[in-house]
C-alpha cells in the first residue's frame, strides 16, 4: 500500500540512485506497520539511523494516509493509518473486486510447466511442477499480464521404437494397449521387458523396435501412425489427472519434444559455423563460460551425440529459440525439478551466445524441490516405486470422505462427495504450494487435512464458515455477486479486530504483484492463512449476526468481502471453495 511513497520519498531524500530500496515493513505492537529501511541506508549515506529515518519522514507525503508518523529504537517508522482513508479504500469497487490489479508494466510470459513423459505414469514427483505452474500462470493472468502454457511432454526419442513394436504386437484393440490410459507404466514395463530379454537375438524384438526408431524418424507412415495413437492415448491420461487436480492445462499447451525435430540438424549446424559448438570426443559440444566440472575442465553440453542423435540439450535449445523468436516472449519460465538447474543455466547460456536469449527477455528456472516421506526419503511405493498421482490424489479424497461423512451426515451422498473432492485435493495442493518450491517436503496426510494450522482444509472451512453466515443473513447470494461493484453497505472500520482485518485484505494485490515477480506461490498461502486467522478473530471478537441495524450490515459486507477475497485466491492456488465443510 505505502511501498511506493516510501521508495519515492528514499529518492527524494537521498538521490535516485536508492530509488529501488526495498523498505522491509512489519507489523508493530505500536502502530499499523513499521518501516525498516532508514538502518540499511545510514552506512551508504554516511548518516546515523535516526538521522536518515527523518530525512525519510520530511520527505514523505502520507497526507490523508496516516494519522501518526513517528520515530522509535534506533531507526524504525510507525505508521498508523487514518481509519477514514482506510474505509474509502475498503469501500472501493477496486478493491471488492475478486483478481488482482498490476499496477505495472505487463509482460508476454511463456511457462513451461508439467511436462510428463507419453506411455509413463504421472508419479508425485510430477504434482509440484504441475501444481506450481498451474497457480503461477493464474495469478499472472490475474494480473494482466499474457501467458502461454507450454506442456512440453516426452514424446520423442529412441524409447518409442519399443512401445511401438509392442502396440502392433498387442493390437490397438487389446487389454494391454488400455493400460496406457489406466496404467501407462505397466505398458512401458511389458515392452522394455521384450526388449531387454531379446537384445541377443538378431531378429527379435530389440532388433525390431531399433528399425522403428529410424523409421519413426524417417517419417514411415505406418509407424507415423502408430505414434500418434499412442500420444492421444496418453493424452486421455493426462488429461484424466489435470481434471482430478483442477489443472488448466488442455491438449491446445501440448508442446513436446517431437515439435522441434525438424528444426535440430539447422539448430546444430548454425552453432558449429558461428564457431559456438564444437566436436569434442565425437559429439557436437557447447562449452558455456562458467561451468566447469570436478576437475575444473569446462563443461560441455552435448547438443549432437556421437552416434548422429540429439539429446535434451538439442530440444530444450530449439525449445527456447521457438518461445523467443515465435512466442514473442519478454519472460520464459521454467518451471522443472532442481536437479535440472545445471543443463538449464547451460541451454540458456548457449542461447544467449548464439543470439537467441536476448538480454531484453528474462529466462528463469523456477526450481522444484523433492517430495519426501515420512523416512525422509524421496517418496515412494511400498515396493520402491515412485508414487502414482492418481492413486495418492484418490486417497486423499477418500481420507476426506471419511471425515465428512462421519461429521456432515445430513449433507446429501452427492454433496459429500464433491465436497470430498474439493477437500481432499485442495489440501494436497495447498500443502505443496504453501512450501516454498525450491525446498523439500513430507507427504503427510494427516497434516495436510487438519482443520488447523497452515492447510488447506482451515482456509477453505473460513470460506465455508462465512458463507454460513451469510446464508443465516439472508445475504449470500448479494455478497457473492458484489465483487468489482461497491459493496452493498458501507464497511465502517471501529474496532481493532476490524481494523486488522481490514489492512490485511488491503494488501491482497501487493501479495499478488510480489508473487508474480518471486514465483513465489507460498506467499499467497500465507496471505490467505493469515486473513483466516484474522477473520476468526474477528469473528469471535464482533458480534455479526447480533449487532445493531448499520452495524450488523457493515460486518456482513466486511463478511462478504473476506469471502470473496478467500475464494478469490484460493482459485489462484488452483483449489475450490466448498460450500459446506
Amino acid at each position: 500500500m505505502v511501498v511506493p511513497r516510501v521508495q519515492a520519498a528514499i529518492a527524494t531524500a537521498f538521490g535516485d540512485e536508492f530509488r529501488g530500496t526495498d523498505p522491509v515493513i512489519r507489523p508493530s505492537q505500536f502502530a499499523d506497520i513499521q518501516i525498516n529501511a532508514a538502518l540499511a541506508l545510514a552506512r551508504k549515506v554516511g548518516l546515523p539511523p535516526r538521522d536518515a529515518a527523518a530525512r525519510i519522514v520530511d520527505a514523505l507525503d502520507l497526507d490523508g494516509v496516516c494519522s501518526l508518523v513517528e520515530i522509535s529504537g534506533p531507526g524504525f517508522i510507525n505508521l498508523t493509518f487514518d481509519g477514514t482513508w482506510i474505509e474509502e479504500l475498503l469501500n472501493a469497487p477496486t478493491a471488492q473486486a475478486a483478481g488482482g490489479d498490476g499496477h505495472g508494466p505487463l509482460h508476454r510470459v511463456v511457462v513451461d510447466y508439467s511436462s510428463p513423459n507419453v506411455a509413463k505414469e504421472m508419479h508425485v514427483g510430477h504434482l509440484r511442477t504441475t501444481v506450481v505452474g498451474d497457480s503461477l500462470v493464474r495469478v499472472m493472468e490475474a494480473l494482466g499480464h499474457t501467458v502461454i502454457r507450454q506442456n512440453h511432454i516426452g514424446d520423442w526419442g529412441t524409447p518409442f521404437g519399443m512401445l511401438i513394436e509392442h502396440w502392433l504386437e498387442v493390437g490397438e484393440d487389446s487389454p494391454e494397449a488400455a493400460l496406457l490410459v489406466d496404467d501407462p507404466s505397466a505398458f512401458y514395463q511389458a515392452a522394455r521387458a521384450k526388449f531387454d530379454a531379446s537384445t541377443e537375438e538378431p531378429d527379435g524384438f530389440a532388433t525390431r523396435a531399433r528399425l522403428r526408431v529410424v523409421a519413426l524418424q524417417g517419417g514411415d507412415p505406418e509407424t507415423f501412425a502408430v505414434w500418434e495413437r499412442l500420444v492421444a492415448q496418453s493424452k486421455r491420461y493426462f488429461n484424466a489427472i489435470y481434471a482430478m487436480l483442477g489443472i488448466s492445462l488442455t491438449d491446445d499447451h501440448i508442446a513436446g519434444e517431437s515439435s522441434y525435430d525438424a528444426h535440430l540438424a539447422q539448430l546444430c549446424q548454425e552453432l558449429e559455423e558461428r564457431g559456438i559448438a564444437r566436436i569434442s570426443e565425437g559429439a557436437l559440444c557447447t562449452f558455456p563460460a562458467g561451468f566447469t566440472g570436478r576437475e575444473g575442465d569446462p563443461l560441455p553440453l552435448i547438443i549432437r551425440k556421437s552416434d548422429g542423435g540429439y539429446g535434451y540439450g538439442t530440444t530444450d535449445l530449439a525449445t527456447i529459440r521457438y518461445r523467443v523468436r515465435e512466442l514473442q516472449a519478454d519472460r520464459v519460465l521454467y518451471v522443472v525439478g532442481a536437479p535440472q538447474n545445471v543443463h538449464l543455466r547451460m541451454v540458456m547460456a548457449t542461447a544467449r551466445d548464439a543470439g537467441w536469449l536476448p538480454d531484453t527477455v528474462e529466462a528463469t528456472h523456477v526450481q522444484i524441490g523433492n517430495v519426501l516421506g515420512e523416512d525422509g526419503k524421496i517418496l515412494k511405493s511400498r515396493a520402491g516405486n515412485p508414487v502414482k498421482l492418481m492413486a495418492l490424489l484418490q486417497e486423499a479424497v477418500d481420507r476426506a470422505r471419511a471425515v465428512i461423512d462421519a461429521n456432515r451426515p445430513e449433507l446429501s451422498d452427492e454433496e459429500r462427495a464433491v465436497t470430498a473432492r474439493q477437500v481432499g485435493i485442495g489440501a494436497v495442493k495447498y500443502a505443496d504450494l504453501s512450501t516454498g518450491h525450491d525446498t523439500e517436503y513430507v507427504f503427510d496426510f494427516d497434516r495436510m487435512l487438519a482443520l488447523s494450522g497452515n492447510t488447506g482444509p482451515y482456509v477453505q472451512y473460513a470460506a465455508a464458515r462465512i458463507r454460513s453466515i451469510l446464508r443465516k443473513a439472508g445475504a449470500l447470494e448479494q455478497h457473492e455477486a458484489a465483487a468489482g461493484t461497491a459493496p452493498a453497505a458501507t464497511i465502517a472500520v471501529v474496532e481493532p479486530a476490524e481494523r486488522a482485518l481490514a489492512l490485511h485484505l488491503l494488501e491482497y494485490d501487493a501479495t499478488l504483484r510480489k508473487v508474480a515477480e518471486l514465483l513465489e506461490p507460498h506467499r499467497l498461502c500465507a496471505y490467505l492463512f493469515e486473513l483466516a486467522q484474522l477473520f476468526t478473530s474477528f469473528y469471535d471478537q464482533c458480534p455479526v449476526l447480533k449487532a445493531e441495524d448499520s452495524v450488523r450490515e457493515s460486518r456482513l459486507a466486511l463478511c462478504g468481502l473476506v469471502l470473496r477475497r478467500l475464494s478469490a485466491g484460493l482459485d489462484l492456488l488452483g483449489i475450490e471453495t466448498p460450500e459446506n465443510m
